[in-house]
């Protein structure tokens, strides 16, 4: 038995945030028929693709985004298919959108259905000037300041990086959006009445700057506009090795002794204080250290030596690609990646989620839809 089974979302997004709100949620059992305009979401036209050749779902991007749901082709202007439409919300128990400009208004949607759970996400959210509202995914992970922050350490005379993913702010404010139509879900339940849910992209990163929100709060750290403003400090980066990069991370006494032992205490490191990185932790010091661990490290085999790293309280990692990642032995242990057939793309492992439940764990049931494969089914 599916969480959500029973449950029916309609889905017009066609943005990253509202198509990963809608997969988080069909994932978990609950219908979810994705309405299309003809020539479908502009994320069937989004790389990488298949091969790396452009085509008709040909997608990877699209590909995970809309696993477990149904695709229907409805054009807004033509009078019937709007009807259409009409009538699968009147039958839905929620809508996701993401349009700057949506095809509803949720005051005529509270009129007209007034039991609807209506989610629509915009980077500003409601009531900012049209303009703000045509920010893409890179200004919204800047407005909202985590491009501010993260990734740190980056060389003066170079630009900053993008950071993790070009999708980052969709993502984290698909996750927000579904916890928010999932708690408005069981509100309906109990009262019968739908909500309108406003999601600011750019407010869900505010939310997110933990780290640096939290040492300006503290007095720990005056706000600034150098770039290097919000560095952690000490000699955290990345390390090439023999096969790819690792990462580390060393803030006490307890970290470099371990560190030393990793390394069979070679002889450089007698020139650092024991408790260099708590009290005498000087740019000086962390050029050094860099220097010398950076010979160290490239003989080494990320994930060998961080497995033992990890036993001595060594805070190392690998910097894995994608591909490192289905032969990662947690992962298949907790079978994280599950296996679907796509028409077009073939077989693939696909992620799930990172939680699991015991009596209704996330299944993936069915490859990405073709664009309109159940026009004859779901209207």
């Amino acid at each position: 038995m599916s969480a959500l089974k029973g449950l029916v979302i309609i889905e017009l997004a066609e943005r990253v945030c509202g198509e990963y709100c809608g997969k988080l949620i069909a994932d978990f059992g609950a219908e979810v028929i994705k309405v299309e305009r003809p020539g479908g979401s502009p994320t069937r036209r989004m790389g990488p693709f298949k091969d790396g050749q452009p085509g008709p779902e040909r997608s990877a991007l699209f590909a995970y985004l809309n696993t477990n749901k149904k695709s229907v082709v409805l054009d807004p202007a033509d009078s019937g298919d709007r009807a259409k439409l009409e009538a699968l919300l009147a039958r839905a128990d929620a809508l996701v959108d993401d349009h700057a400009n949506p095809l509803f208004s949720p005051e005529d949607l509270s009129t007209r259905f007034p039991r609807l759970v209506h989610c629509l996400i915009t980077p500003f959210g409601q009531g900012a000037p049209a303009d703000y509202q045509q920010a893409r995914s890179l200004n919204v992970i800047n407005a909202g300041g985590w491009a501010y922050h993260s990734p740190s350490e980056t060389p003066a005379d170079k630009p900053p990086l993008k950071g993790a993913g070009r999708f980052l702010a969709d993502y984290e404010a698909g996750i927000d959006a579904a916890l928010c139509v999932l708690s408005s879900l069981l509100r309906q339940r109990r009262s019968g009445s739908g909500q309108f849910i406003d999601i600011s992209e750019v407010e869900v990163q505010v939310n997110r700057v933990d780290t640096v929100l939290d040492r300006m709060l503290a007095g720990e750290q005056e706000p600034s506009k150098a770039r290097t403003a919000y560095d952690m400090g000490g000699p955290a980066t990345s390390f090439a090795c023999a096969d790819g990069y690792l990462y580390i991370f060393m803030t006490t006494k307890a970290h470099w002794k371990g560190l030393i032992a990793l390394m069979g205490a070679p002889e450089w490191v007698q020139d650092f204080p024991e408790d260099w990185l708590e009290f005498h932790c000087t740019a000086d010091r962390v050029a050094l250290f860099r220097q010398h661990f950076a010979l160290w490290a490239k003989d080494q085999h990320k994930h060998v030596v961080s497995v033992e790293g990890q036993k001595l309280g060594v805070t190392i990692v690998p910097v894995n690609s994608a591909a490192d990642l289905p032969g990662n032995e947690q992962f298949q242990h907790r079978g994280f990646f599950q296996s679907l057939t796509h028409p077009v793309l073939g077989e693939a492992l696909y992620p799930t989620a990172g939680y699991k439940l015991s009596a209704t764990p996330v299944q993936l049931h069915s490859a990405a839809p073709a664009l309109g494969q159940h026009n004859g089914e779901a209207v």
